[in-house]
């Protein structure tokens, strides 16, 4: 068998999207030997999913991190404590910190 032959679909798999139906109703087949109306647990709907609200500062800091990371400056862990600085300032020197890196590429 190769690597690629482990990843083919046979007959018996089709796909199924899970929002071509109505909510509230299973999506796929029971198992054999599993009573109807026993499913597992259907994928999380993104519509209805809590957002996590984030800290200006902290978005500030991942943003820098991945700036600095498509520059190709991997921030290093000696770093944290400047990267922690630079987050507090305002949002304003961030973007342009962030637009500086930005025409480094």
């Amino acid at each position: 068998m190769t690597a690629t032959a482990a990843f083919e679909y046979g007959p018996n798999h089709d796909f199924v999207d899970p929002r071509a139906v109505e909510s509230g109703t299973a999506w796929w087949p029971p198992a054999d030997g599993q009573p109807a109306g026993d499913y597992l647990l259907s994928p999380p709907d993104a519509d209805t999913r809590v957002g996590s609200p984030i800290d200006p500062r902290d978005r500030r800091r991942l943003d820098l991190h991945a700036a600095l990371t498509a520059a190709g400056i991997p921030p290093r862990p000696e770093d944290r404590e400047a990267i922690e600085h630079l987050s507090a300032l305002s949002a304003g020197i961030n973007s342009t910190i962030q637009r500086w890196l930005q025409h480094t590429l």
